[in-house]
């Protein structure tokens, strides 16, 4: 009876929510609905695709931190890997474009900030940027 009850609520709860345009998701199905991460609110599939491209194309002008942009904006489709295969290969090359900058920034950073003097002799004084000004005489306050 207990079963029963819950079975035709559950097939109720179904009705509305199709009937309300509300899709709703079988339990057997792990895939996303929707390609970006404020779901129904968000963009169609075909709108999805051309923003998932523009924002890996502009990455590559200087602006990686559209990579990171793109892969949290789109990440139900890097989550699930049988998801949305056209938006998926956008997606995944911003992430990878996104850890190499990352791992290039980074090491190049460490480089100067670890290495400094010890590293680079003393061509170093050269190398800094505060050290033009001195030598311009800007950081005198006569």
């Amino acid at each position: 009876m207990e079963r029963a009850r819950s079975a035709q609520d559950e097939a109720e709860g179904r009705h509305f929510g199709e009937s309300a345009g509300l899709i709703m998701r079988p339990s057997n199905n792990p895939a996303p609905l929707w390609p970006t991460i404020d779901g129904p609110l968000g963009l169609s599939e075909e709108e999805s695709l051309s923003y998932a491209r523009s924002f890996f194309k502009f990455g590559f002008c200087l602006l990686p931190w559209l990579w990171a942009v793109n892969c949290f904006y789109f990440w139900p489709v890097l989550r699930h890997s049988s998801s949305f295969r056209g938006i998926r290969r956008y997606v995944v090359g911003s992430a990878i474009g996104f850890i190499v900058f990352t791992v290039l920034l980074s090491s190049w950073a460490l480089t100067f900030a670890i290495g400094g003097e010890r590293l680079f002799g003393p061509i170093w004084g050269d190398l800094v940027m505060y050290n033009v000004a001195d030598k311009l005489g800007l950081t005198s306050w006569n």
